[in-house]
């Protein structure tokens, strides 16, 4: 997928990002939670090099992190939940990075396709979690298109 400015401004709304700034290559948004004291900054590069091949990434920084997706092949927007998970797939597995409004993220990595459509009562606290998580980007890893919540 190629992120388009209409899509970067949905994200930004729903994420409460302080302002989006182009910067040669990539849009960069900050996302400040007073209350909490946290910090991050989100950078969506629409197309970049990745190897041998291009294709879109998503950035994350905060204080004590520094997280990559490569290849992002979808978003879903939660308006409810205040937070935005970018997708990244692959035939047997897929990857995520959840943005929340309250300037916190959560990476999920590698994540067996059948599981975000499990029975979660059955699994451990530690995968259900993941599970749950990923599951909101259901729509969007079957059909490959890109959904709002």
């Amino acid at each position: 997928m190629k992120f388009e400015k209409s899509q970067i401004d949905q994200i930004a709304e729903i994420i409460g990002a302080e302002k989006i700034e182009w910067q040669t290559d990539h849009y960069r948004m900050k996302v400040t939670a007073e209350q909490v004291k946290r910090m991050l900054v989100l950078e969506i590069y629409p197309e970049t090099k990745l190897g041998k091949n291009t294709g879109s990434m998503v950035v994350v920084y905060t204080n004590s992190s520094h997280l990559q997706l490569h290849n992002c092949s979808g978003f879903v927007l939660s308006e409810e939940l205040g937070e935005v998970t970018f997708v990244s797939e692959t035939d047997k597995y897929i990857s995520g990075i959840v943005v929340e409004k309250e300037a916190a993220c959560s990476l999920y990595a590698n994540i067996a396709r059948d599981l975000i459509s499990s029975d979660f009562t059955r699994l451990g606290v530690e995968v259900m979690l993941s599970g749950v998580a990923m599951s909101l980007a259901e729509e969007i890893i079957d059909s490959g298109e890109n959904q709002e919540e």
